[in-house]
């Protein structure tokens, strides 16, 4: 059985030294050349060096936030759109720290010359790293263990990343564990798909004892755990879970950081607003705002602002739906507004009356949320904190994401809750705004994501064969 490398990490850290200080030298230089001399009080060496290892900082931290180093990981375009939209906010916010150094705006045009230069080694660099990690490691030949009819979901998303991923073959769990242990013997990977816990464990333990990767689709349970404390009873280890949401010193915090951003945001945006306004009367002569009533924390309902994207009566056959793909009720501006995220800003009143927050689950309507928890009774467990104009499932998910995989988004973020996490998500909320299918709707057949009817054990394992067939080596199918 072929094993992967030890030394992965120290590989990728030593390709993720050479981009970093690649862009810091260019940095360097353009400070030298161009502004260490140009401002007020010039530094001495030493000041100098603190000036590019600022940036260097900088650049590794939001680099590291947009995911721009996770070569393997990401596609050679996701670590290329990453690396840019990484250089220009750091050379941006780079630009206004010389500027306010020198106390005048300087020259730009040799930072955008640096942005151009970086920009251009991004893409080289991620090129070439890829090939580097593609050829040191190739993607791993996996055994997929299932339970469920929810193995299609991941078998056709795991074969969308046929570098990284192989499934070369599938099992039910219903063949028996003994059966399921002994094909496992002949992978360096496996992966299990809602397998019952009882079988679970057994196999994770087999795993872990003959050294066998695990990719495992989590349960709600185990994302619940995930925010436990560790605590100990004398010498019995125990993990506590408190399951009250956030605690009121972050509820306090994070309502201080809702109005810092909200209010700045609210005053910048007041143009744009006036302008789409203006947009969507001209079009059709309807309301400008659309009202919906929604849930909120400990399920409050609340009215939710937005700018009306669809013709006026959307609904008028009392369904509720949500927007599908190519949805005829979408108006001309609306397609617009939705792409640019414009038809969420009067949400900014929401978060300033406190109905909202920045960051937190995605407000759902009373209707729609009924018929989720009759098939996931564990929904309403989004509502331990306020809803959010941004989440998890908004920067890691699509709006056509099922509610299933929202969910267990959503559960993570609660349960992972820090201030430092909600500032995490509201930089990667940028990085999305420019990624078109982050706003797919829902299939035409679906009025919401839920999950599609479970076909039959049978049918499951045939897709999930066809998937190994098609990911397998010529000589392997």
């Amino acid at each position: 059985m072929n094993r992967i490398p030890r030394y992965k990490r120290t590989t990728m850290f030593c390709t993720i030294m050479i981009a970093l200080a690649a862009f810091t030298y260019f940095y360097a230089l353009v400070w030298d050349r161009f502004y260490s001399e140009a401002i007020v009080f010039p530094f001495y060496r030493r000041g100098n060096w603190l000036v590019v290892a600022i940036y260097a900082l900088l650049l590794y931290v939001c680099t590291s936030l947009y995911g721009g180093y996770k070569v393997g990981a990401s596609r050679v375009s996701e670590l290329i759109y990453s690396q840019t939209l990484s250089v220009l906010f750091v050379n941006f916010l780079t630009f206004l720290q010389i500027s306010l150094v020198g106390r005048k705006w300087l020259d730009f045009r040799p930072m955008l010359v640096l942005t151009a230069a970086e920009v251009a080694a991004a893409v080289v660099w991620a090129w070439g790293a890829n090939r580097i990690y593609l050829s040191i490691y190739p993607p791993h030949q996996i055994l997929m263990i299932y339970g469920s009819d929810l193995v299609d979901l991941v078998t056709q998303k795991m074969r969308r990343r046929p570098e990284r991923y192989r499934i070369m073959e599938s099992i039910s769990i219903d063949e028996g564990l003994d059966r399921v242990l002994e094909r496992a013997k002949g992978f360096e990977t496996v992966a299990l798909c809602d397998v019952r816990s009882e079988m679970r464990n057994k196999i994770v333990k087999y795993c872990f004892d003959n050294s066998i990767r695990i990719y495992i689709v989590p349960k709600i349970s185990d994302i619940l755990l995930r925010g436990s404390q560790e605590i100990q009873l004398f010498d019995t280890p125990l993990l506590l879970c408190n399951n009250e949401g956030i605690g009121m010193e972050q509820r306090i915090a994070k309502r201080a950081i809702d109005l810092l951003f909200c209010i700045p945001a609210l005053v910048a945006s007041l143009p744009f607003m006036a302008a789409t306004a203006a947009a969507i009367w001209l079009y059709d002569r309807g309301p400008v705002l659309f009202r919906q009533k929604r849930l909120t924390l400990d399920g409050k309902e609340f009215t939710v602002y937005k700018f009306r994207s669809m013709v006026v009566d959307a609904e008028r056959d009392g369904v509720a739906r949500l927007a599908r793909e190519g949805d005829s009720r979408i108006t001309p501006v609306g397609k617009i507004i939705r792409k640019i995220r414009f038809d969420e800003l009067p949400q900014l009143f929401n978060i300033l009356s406190g109905d909202m927050s920045i960051v937190g689950p995605r407000p759902e309507r009373p209707e729609i949320a009924r018929q989720y928890q009759e098939d996931m009774p564990e929904f309403n467990l989004r509502l331990k904190v306020k809803a959010g104009l941004t989440g998890y499932a908004q920067v890691l998910g699509k709006y056509n994401t099922t509610p299933y995989d929202k969910l267990k988004l959503d559960l993570m973020y609660i349960q992972n809750y820090s201030i430092l996490l909600d500032l995490k998500i509201m930089m990667m909320t940028v990085k999305i705004l420019f990624l078109p299918d982050s706003t797919e709707g829902v299939g035409g057949e679906m009025t919401t994501a839920a999950r599609t009817a479970r076909p039959s054990a049978a049918k499951a394992d045939e897709g999930a064969r066809d998937s190994a067939k098609a990911a397998a080596p010529a000589g392997q199918k």
